[in-house]
């Protein structure tokens, strides 16, 4: 069966559909249109109104969901629904909500070039995202042939990405690349998240052993690439590997993945079961065993501090999507106001006498 290459296991074939429809899977999102694969082969597809009247965008099919379809190979097929999700990446979509970006992987390869655009605020980021999908997060350092530092930034990674997989590749001699095949099963789908420049398009190229993606080179001044992928798509490789490309974020909203948040930065989370307040702020408080660590070493301040950043910005990502939230912290600010406009009269009045 066809489908059988796209990844397609018990796990979906579980899962009951309607009579006279057939699984597909959804390879692009269009504006309009959907490309999908099935049994009937590659072909477009659009939404059944009906079907999808009033639904939420992360409801919609996303690249890489299976979905039951009324196939027409010769017209334009017709999705009347999404399967459950194995798993799913979601980012925090700036006019308010999430969006959607791909679904049903089994890993996510966190593409960075090792010029001097690498970040590891970034990387904790894109980690964070990962592992809230509820897929495996791997490392993919690109241009390991441009980088003395290569075991340095390794070590560097292995000390924020617990029991993580590190792979250094070099997409034009393909150095690497036997390790990660290796590590990889047929059938198996990966999804690619990385800035613009980091090479994705490259190293799907040489994953694939062929040219499947358009690339382009980085500007000198700043190693900061430009978009060669300007859309999300899922491929077959002759390998029976599965892979979808997705376009460089240079902004990345964590959305509320507050499980990727727990288990990327787990060791503050446990060092914070340690102090002495189960409420403790990391202040002054006594008794704090995340302050006792910033101060002998052992924790890193700059891993401290983006930990700090991105439970602040999924706080506020909640706040702004969730009614009640919004109207407790209406309420309190209202409150910290009253509080010193009293303080402020009752000042005012003292220095009167």
């Amino acid at each position: 069966m066809i489908i059988n290459n796209y990844g397609f296991t018990d796990f979906f074939e579980a899962q009951t559909m309607q009579e006279g429809l057939i699984p597909a899977r959804v390879t692009a999102v269009f504006k309009d249109f959907f490309k999908v694969v099935s049994d009937d082969g590659e072909h477009l597809a659009k939404l059944k109104y009906v079907a999808f009247m009033g639904a939420m965008n992360t409801e919609l099919p996303a690249v890489g969901d299976f979905v039951a379809l009324e196939s027409h190979p010769q017209d334009t097929s017709l999705i009347h629904g999404v399967m459950n999700r194995k798993t799913v990446f979601k980012r925090a979509d700036p006019g308010g909500g999430e969006q959607l970006v791909a679904a049903n992987f089994d890993y996510v390869f966190i593409v960075s070039s090792l010029n001097h655009d690498f970040n590891i605020n970034r990387l904790e980021r894109y980690l964070t995202i990962a592992w809230d999908s509820g897929a495996k997060p791997v490392v993919i350092l690109t241009k390991a042939d441009l980088s003395e530092n290569v075991a340095q930034v390794v070590t560097e990674i292995e000390l924020i990405a617990y029991g993580v997989p590190i792979f250094a590749v070099d997409n034009l001699s393909r150095s690497g690349f036997d390790e990660i095949e290796s590590f990889l099963k047929p059938g198996e789908t990966i999804v690619l998240l990385g800035s613009s420049g980091v090479g994705k398009s490259s190293f799907i190229n040489s994953l694939s052993g062929k040219s499947l993606m358009k690339t382009s080179g980085i500007r000198e001044d700043d190693s900061k690439g430009k978009h060669t992928t300007t859309h999300r798509e899922l491929h077959l490789l002759q390998s029976g590997l599965l892979v979808i490309d997705t376009p460089g974020m240079r902004e990345l909203g964590i959305g509320q993945a507050s499980d990727g948040l727990g288990e990327t930065f787990q060791d503050i989370e446990l060092l914070a079961h340690d102090c002495k307040f189960r409420n403790c702020q990391h202040g002054s408080e006594p008794g704090c065993a995340v302050r006792d660590a910033l101060t002998n070493g052992s924790l890193s301040e700059v891993h401290y501090a983006n930990w700090i950043k991105l439970k602040r910005e999924l706080a506020y990502f909640e706040r702004k999507n969730n009614p009640a939230l919004q109207r407790a912290e209406k309420q309190k600010w209202k409150a910290v106001h009253k509080a010193l406009e009293t303080q402020y009269k009752s000042n005012l009045k003292a220095r009167k006498k």
